[in-house]
């Protein structure tokens, strides 16, 4: 970095001293990270954002320096000035960059006095989640995660100078809005003004973004904070923020090509170099063979369709399956070894994710070890392990029901059954159904948004429609989704009819969309990339909470403010709310 500007405090980066600064004298301030007393030395880490550098204090040199140090304890903050020296032969730390020198101090002073944390900030020791969220302050001074925001702040940065470059306009768009549920719960806001009406936070800038091109921009970004009301997950949030983007006059081409140059470019601020152009796979492909539209590829194992072998079984459960319009699907585990009690546990796995249950074998010779291989002719043996490429040893799992039971419970197994290989996997996903039925609802529900333009016819069954969207998969997450987007109001209107969206009730809901489609829509499309997503997988983090300053917890709750609370009786008057608890 830049030398800090020359105050009381400091004239240099602490991590930034080097061996070209001995028989300077410098000052530097921070944080005591570690205090050691060797008999009439004392040696104190110093930490500021740069990282660290030994401070020696020495009796004989400096005595009254010497004696305040013997009452500084860590987390302390104190301003130091002195020379810089080699540090003796023998005692030269590789490991840290300012390990060839020290500082010998000639002055100090104490800025602040700290009080013992509540864990240790020079440790990697394992620390309870909660207890670090509530104390995030002092969790942010640890290494790891100070790493992990300077990072974030390096992708972010990539993806500002990639875009700039290439013509778009960073726009802000509102965070009051209008509720227009996109498929997760919306943050309410009460109006003080209009009391019994209420803002939205926005899930995304989706129909802002779209109004932008209609507006004539044609190429906009923000890096943007969003808000679904969902529970926490290891890759969720209730907020979380995002690259948005949208361009006009494109096809899918001009997005994706745009897009591969966009993610080499933040994945090298991560240090990680990928080649491209990236595969695509289609929807359907990709269910088929992983079970997921997030595959992650570099486990071997696919899923495969074992219908043809068993279109003339006498085995009921694949009979049964094939003539009531399901499927029959299975993969290999290579030389997997499995007892069976592990068998058993499977099974047990596969009837929670949906299954009526799991059939197992093992390639033993010409034939099977499986409690169903007495029911099997030997040429549907034989053609499920060529199908398969199985051979001796191989244990084969096979699942006889829906397609989607299928593929979700064999897409959970090949991820158990087989750890990835190291590497770095990049695809498209493609081609993707406009639609899925949702059972619960009993209606159609968009597979991505309502906005997504639909590829090709648009009649009969709504099941049968394709959409021109793509996401783009790194190592089996998601992390980003697009399309090509409607911009003609009468396709938007059939698409909210398919949905069972009235006229009038879409006039209500998105009359300002429809209505500004009438006035000269270019064709456009767009993207959004999920900034915590990213960071995360750049830095092995399990959970995105990890590359977050202030995350939420699991619960929602935020463990350092004390977040969400009651409000007073006097600003619900206010907003006209009255609170009433649900009953237990």
């Amino acid at each position: 970095m830049k030398p800090p500007r020359p105050n009381l405090y400091r004239d240099t980066w602490a991590g930034e001293v080097r061996a070209d600064h001995v028989d300077q004298e410098v000052r530097v301030a921070g944080w005591v990270h570690r205090r050691r007393d060797h008999g009439g030395l004392i040696f104190i880490d110093l930490r500021d954002r740069t990282g660290l550098l030994q401070l020696v204090f020495r009796p004989e040199e400096a005595p009254q320096a010497h004696a305040a140090a013997h009452s500084l304890r860590s987390e302390d903050v104190l301003t130091a000035r002195g020379r810089v020296v080699r540090r003796e032969e023998g005692t030269v730390n590789p490991h840290l960059p300012t390990g060839e020198v020290e500082l010998a101090v000639d002055e100090i002073e104490q800025l602040a006095d700290a009080e013992t944390p509540p864990f240790e900030v020079d440790s990697d020791k394992q620390v309870d989640e909660l207890l670090r969220l509530k104390y995030r302050y002092l969790d942010l001074r640890r290494e790891q995660m100070r790493d992990s925001i300077e990072l974030r702040h390096d992708v972010v940065l990539a993806i500002r100078n990639y875009l700039n470059e290439r013509g778009f306009l960073d726009i802000e768009t509102p965070f009051l809005t209008r509720s227009t549920p996109e498929g997760a719960r919306d943050f309410l806001v009460p109006s003080r003004i209009d009391p019994g009406s209420f803002y939205a936070l926005p899930q995304s800038p989706q129909l802002f973004k779209q109004l932008l091109m209609v507006a004539g921009f044609e190429r906009y970004y923000q890096i943007v904070r969003c808000f679904r009301d969902e529970s926490s997950r290891a890759d969720r949030l209730p907020e979380f923020t995002q690259l948005d983007m949208e361009m006009s006059f494109v096809e899918e081409e001009d997005v994706i090509g745009l897009c591969e140059g966009l993610i080499q470019a933040f994945l090298a601020a991560g240090g990680v170099d990928v080649q491209v152009p990236f595969d695509r796979v289609s929807y359907a492909d990709a269910m088929l063979r992983y079970g997921t539209d997030r595959p992650d590829r570099r486990i071997g194992m696919e899923i495969q369709d074992l219908g043809e072998a068993f279109a003339q079984s006498e085995f009921q459960v694949f009979r049964g399956a094939l003539e009531s319009g399901g499927v029959v699907r299975g993969l290999k585990a290579p030389g997997a070894d499995l007892t069976r009690k592990r068998f058993d546990e499977l099974t047990e796995q596969a009837k929670q994710f949906g299954a009526k249950g799991l059939v197992w074998a093992v390639v033993e010779g010409e034939g099977w070890r499986s409690p169903i291989a007495k029911f099997l002719k030997p040429e549907e043996m034989s053609a499920v392990a060529s199908a398969l490429g199985a051979a001796e040893g191989d244990a084969i799992l096979i699942v006889a029901d829906t397609a989607d039971i299928a593929a979700r419970v064999l897409g959970q197994l090949r991820l158990d059954l087989a750890p990835p290989a190291e590497g770095n996997d990049l695809l498209w996903v493609v081609d993707f159904p406009m639609f899925e039925w949702n059972e619960d609802e009993n209606r159609w529900d968009p597979l991505h948004h309502p906005f997504t333009s639909p590829k090709g016819e648009m009649n009969g069954d709504p099941g049968s429609w394709a959409s021109r969207a793509y996401d783009v998969v790194w190592n089996g997450w998601e992390i980003g989704g697009g399309s090509i987007r409607i911009n003609r109001p009468d396709v938007q209107q059939k698409v909210f009819t398919a949905l069972g969206i009235s006229e009038d009730e879409a006039g209500e809901r998105f009359g300002f969309l429809l209505d500004a489609l009438k006035y000269g829509a270019p064709p456009h499309g767009g993207i959004a990339f999920g900034i915590e997503r990213i960071v995360a997988m750049l830095r092995g983090s399990e959970s995105i909470r990890e590359v977050v300053a202030f995350p939420k917890a699991a619960s929602q709750a935020d463990p350092l403010t004390g977040a969400p609370a009651p409000v007073d009786q006097e600003q619900l008057d206010e907003l006209a709310l009255k609170v009433t608890k649900p009953k237990e």
